[in-house]
């Protein structure tokens, strides 16, 4: 098995999580984004939209973090990372909260993590206030679902994957996801005492400081 990534990539961070939890070997071949390794021929190859990351399993070649997740699951179901099969409501639920946080809580951290990266003079506060505010509004809304409950389906799954690799940055782009929200807070301490995740963290830590 091999995983085409980038490490600093949120999708793919959640596909190594997902690697990590079901005890998955695999070759990491990282594709530096910076140096445009994506649009290369033989990475195009992998996948004609040159986008991280791609899992390659023998014969099958995967890509998207949706797609490559619900691979595993049906190819590696234990241990499981979706509600057992005949929770069919339970499923849902969690992939709906996985595309909620693919499709709107990663994109709007990214798009602070972007503003904030450039040089001071060059940033603008405004957008940096109204990032800060939207992804405040989703972490209390996050706050109130966990109300009376470990995680966000019921058991850890994907749902709660979706959002680490963007959870763990918040601290440093001027956001305290715990703030007020002992929900979270106690959400984002079961999931730091996974090896999975704290393996993850590390990752991050090193790439923030620019290692």
């Amino acid at each position: 098995m091999k995983l085409y990534d980038f490490l600093p990539c949120p999708f793919g961070q959640k596909v190594r999580i997902i690697l990590a939890e079901k005890g998955l070997s695999y070759e990491l071949v990282q594709i530096d984004l910076t140096q445009a390794e994506q649009r290369r021929p033989e990475f195009l190859r992998l996948n004609p939209f040159g986008r991280v990351p791609v899992l390659v399993d023998e014969d099958t070649t995967i890509y998207d973090s949706t797609i490559i997740a619900e691979y595993l699951e049906d190819e590696y179901p234990e241990p499981p990372l979706l509600p057992a099969v005949g929770s069919s409501a339970l499923r849902a639920q969690a992939r709906m909260w996985e595309d909620f946080a693919d499709t709107l809580f990663t994109i709007q951290v990214g798009q602070l993590m972007a503003e904030m990266a450039k040089p001071e003079p060059e940033r603008d506060p405004s957008r940096i206030q109204r990032f800060q505010q939207s992804i405040d509004g989703m972490l209390s809304f996050l706050n109130r679902q966990l109300q009376s409950q470990e995680f966000l389906a019921s058991q850890f799954s994907v749902a709660d994957i979706g959002f680490v690799p963007r959870l763990l940055v918040l601290n440093e782009l001027g956001v305290d996801p715990s703030a007020n929200r002992g929900n979270i807070e106690g959400w984002i301490k079961r999931m730091l005492e996974r090896p999975s995740i704290q393996n993850l963290q590390g990752v991050t830590t090193q790439f923030l400081a620019g290692v």
